[in-house]
């Protein structure tokens, strides 16, 4: 007869073998595989030589690469392959489909497949993806999303916690020092001008340019792009114009439509007084905005109603008192003013009537001579 210990001691034994004896744990060598092309896919995202854009992908900021550009990548730098072990003499496009397996990356496509007007062929690098049905890897105008996130920098990481004190900053901004108001008053409004007139000097030479002749060029191109890194987003020089030039009838009309709204902006610009009045409201505001304090605050709030007597008291003698007073006092004795203006009216009342007088006689005799 078999003890139930031992029983139970086999159940436990036999618990992570199968019936072929080998186990159900997944081997490690498909964890590493796993960790293997997560780290070539942070290598290469991380390099410099592959070109990636940022766009927008169902109302989500991604980052995405071309297929071609990832294939001539790879060929050109064969030395990060190393880190696939056993798979670094694969193909690029094996390795692209080992991704898209791995849920590292995902194929999208454009979503205006049509040429926009006065274009000659599509974007390079569209603004807004979808998801392209069919998952498989392709060099031929096909765009690639990265999927996990990229690691921080350390100075990204210290960027997000002064984030918090710049809001307390921002809240307290009234009851900092005098000084330091004039110098954050001046130096936002310094930039909010810089900014304006920067919008306005290349719109400017936009225009002029493309009036005179012909081309379109806007410098600091990607100035007000959603998808644009901070890199980008101070790019001076204009990209080359890759559509065909206006029309000169469409010149000629916008060049007579500039002119005419300078002379109508410059026919109503308000004088040098309405200047003068709208700046001192300005500057009232900002006053009044500076020159706050939690001091003002408080003796406002110290400050006690006067009070007011209850005339429905019939114990409250002040308001008799006041009228006793009140009636005590002599009349106070007319001004010469007054005196002369009340004369002036009595006179001017009887010439208006000995005026009437005479009229009326003129009046009558004339009946009587009819």
């Amino acid at each position: 007869m078999k003890k139930p210990g031992a029983e139970k001691k086999k159940i436990r034994r036999s618990v992570g073998t199968t019936p072929n004896g080998g186990s159900d744990t997944p081997p490690r060598k498909q964890s590493s595989e796993k960790d293997v092309y997560q780290l070539f896919a942070e290598k290469v995202r991380d390099h410099k030589d592959i070109e990636s854009r940022w766009a927008v992908l169902q109302e989500t900021r991604v980052e995405y690469f071309r297929g071609k550009d990832f294939v001539s990548f790879l060929r050109s730098h064969s030395e990060v392959k190393d880190i696939l072990g056993s798979d670094k003499y694969s193909e690029a496009e094996d390795i692209g489909n080992a991704l898209l397996k791995k849920n590292l990356i995902v194929r999208c496509d454009r979503v205006i497949k049509t040429v926009r007007p006065g274009k000659k062929k599509l974007s390079t690098w569209p603004a807004h993806l979808e998801i392209f049905p069919i998952q498989t890897f392709s060099d031929n105008d096909a765009f690639f999303v990265w999927t996990f996130v990229k690691r921080r920098p350390l100075w990204q990481t210290l960027l997000s916690f002064s984030w918090p004190v710049l809001t307390l900053a921002i809240c307290l901004f009234p009851v900092y020092p005098h000084q330091c108001k004039l110098v954050v008053l001046y130096s936002c409004a310094g930039v909010l001008l810089l900014i304006l007139c920067l919008l306005l000097l290349r719109a400017a030479v936009f225009g002029a340019l493309w009036i005179i002749l012909g081309k379109r060029m806007w410098f600091f191109p990607n100035i007000l792009a959603e998808e644009a890194t901070l890199k980008e987003l101070f790019q001076v020089w204009p990209k080359k114009d890759e559509g065909e030039g206006p029309k000169w009838t469409a010149r000629l009309f916008y060049a007579v439509l500039s002119v005419l709204v300078i002379l109508l902006l410059r026919h109503h610009a308000p004088d040098e007084a309405a200047r003068a009045r709208y700046q001192k409201r300005v500057y009232n505001i900002i006053d009044d905005v500076i020159e706050w304090s939690p001091r003002l605050a408080l003796s406002g709030m110290m400050k006690q109603p006067p009070v007011v007597a209850n005339v429905t008291d019939p114990h409250n003698n002040s308001l008799n008192g006041s009228e006793s007073t009140a009636s005590k006092e002599p009349p106070l004795a007319p001004d010469d003013t007054d005196v002369e203006t009340s004369r002036d009216k009595l006179e001017g009342d009887d010439t208006g009537s000995m005026k009437d007088i005479n009229d009326k006689d003129v009046f009558q005799q004339n009946g009587d001579d009819i």
